[in-house]
């Protein structure tokens, strides 16, 4: 019998496996997602998930335990700063993975691994402040000031098409001052054509 044998093997050897792991992990920790196979998300979630725990313990014997899979020190810094803190009241499931479907060449199962507080750049609520208030119109300097910048710009906008409007009229060539409107003669071409004895 196979006993403690787990997981899957990916086609790889052992070193290539976990060599492709520590690069995931550091794209992961860098950037906040990653796309991969769905098999390949599903074996890096338990190892990601191991790292950002000991993340939140913060010792220097976590630090050390982290390197063995991330080896680069701003990522380490990175995970122990930024990423971990976010998770404190969290006991586990700090990733998700998103389905995509098939890829086109090969048909395989491709996923979205990220990290469940991750959002893309631009979907943040609008109207609300750094601490989640939401403001206010009509109170204090600064609305004020937004109020009378609104109105100047209406007025702005209405002012430029009539200062253009005279510049773009039409105007009608009378045929003076530039010169002839007509072609001069030297440039009309020749109707008889030309002999051979060289006239």
């Amino acid at each position: 019998m196979r006993h403690n044998v787990k997981g899957r093997k990916l086609g790889r050897t052992t070193e290539h496996r976990q060599a492709m792991f520590r690069n995931q992990l550091a794209s992961l920790v860098e950037s906040g997602r990653i796309r991969t196979t769905l098999m390949k998300a599903k074996e890096l979630r338990p190892i990601a998930e191991k790292i950002v725990t000991k993340g939140k313990r913060g010792t220097v014997d976590a630090r050390r335990q982290v390197r063995r899979w991330i080896s680069e020190r701003t990522l380490v810094k990175k995970l122990f700063d930024e990423v971990a803190p976010r998770f404190q009241e969290r006991n586990g499931g700090y990733l998700r993975i998103l389905k995509l479907g098939p890829r086109p060449g090969d048909g395989a199962e491709m996923a979205f691994l990220e990290f469940v507080d991750y959002q893309l750049a631009g979907t943040e609520k609008k109207g609300k402040g750094a601490k989640g208030e939401t403001p206010v119109k009509g109170k204090g300097k600064a609305a004020e000031g937004d109020e009378a910048e609104a109105a100047e710009k209406p007025a702005k906008k209405a002012a430029k098409p009539a200062a253009k409007a005279p510049t773009k009229a039409p105007t009608k060539p009378t045929g003076k001052g530039k010169g002839p409107t007509k072609p001069p003669a030297a440039a009309k071409k020749r109707s008889t054509p030309r002999k051979a004895g060289g006239e």
